[in-house]
């Protein structure tokens, strides 16, 4: 791995198909199709790919997972900004994740590495656990394999390269599940309201196309909020910001 002048991270392709967990030749696929951006060509003809690449793998993968043919894909991606950021794109995926129910499948630790896009070491699978997003599946006749979330892996993989410990994040993720329950219950009364006029099926064929536009509206109203309070903690100067301790 390499960096940019600005400092940013680079991949060589070897390295990008190993860290979204395709093949290298799956990565030429998908810059054929159009469906990744070219990379930055770097000295001797290498071509260096960066987060938003992997990005873009991972939405691409959400959306095979729900079932979307290559074309759909395509006339999805077509239809997104070529400049897309890493979190723009993340957010992307996160609303195509909660088009499908939670689904939890037990899986060998051969194939968790697989889905984390990189070997864990026996460390980070234990913060792992120690986050909630893996547990070790009792079940299994073997004793070697895991409970997952696929949708919360790759997020909870991320967090593995965050400073934070991992009695900050599950009580950032309580805080999370609370105010998001608490929303939901509030939105949920108020659609009830809107409905309480029509039919069953009326009501069901709205709620499923509702769901993702709901889910996008509250993601990037939090992604805002988010960003706002950040913005102000760090401009603010007040005694618990960085530029009091300056």
């Amino acid at each position: 791995m390499t960096t940019t002048d600005a400092g940013e991270p680079t991949l060589t392709i070897d390295e990008l198909a190993a860290r979204a967990g395709v093949t290298v030749r799956t990565v030429r696929f998908y810059g054929t199709k159009g469906l990744l951006p070219p990379p930055v060509i770097g000295a001797r003809r290498v071509g260096h790919y960066g987060r938003e690449h992997l990005a873009r793998l991972a939405l691409i993968e959400e959306l095979q997972h729900r079932g979307m043919t290559l074309a759909a894909i395509e006339r999805y991606l077509g239809q997104l900004p070529p400049d897309l950021s890493e979190h723009d794109l993340a957010l992307h995926r996160a609303v195509v994740a909660s088009w499908a129910p939670q689904t939890v499948e037990s899986v060998t630790r051969a194939e968790l590495d697989r889905r984390a896009g990189r070997a864990l070491t026996g460390e980070e699978v234990d913060r792992l656990a120690a986050m909630d997003v893996v547990a070790r599946d009792a079940d299994a006749p073997d004793g070697d394999a895991y409970r997952v979330d696929g949708g919360l892996l790759r997020l909870g993989v991320e967090l593995l390269d965050v400073p934070f410990s991992p009695e900050t994040v599950l009580a950032a993720r309580t805080a999370l599940l609370e105010h998001s329950r608490a929303a939901a219950r509030d939105l949920s009364r108020l659609l009830r309201d809107a409905v309480a006029e029509r039919g069953a099926r009326d009501v069901r064929s709205l709620s499923a196309h509702m769901h993702p536009l709901v889910v996008q509206a509250l993601l990037t109203t939090f992604q805002r909020s988010l960003r706002e309070e950040i913005r102000e903690w760090i401009d603010g100067g007040g005694e618990d910001g960085p530029a009091a301790a300056d």
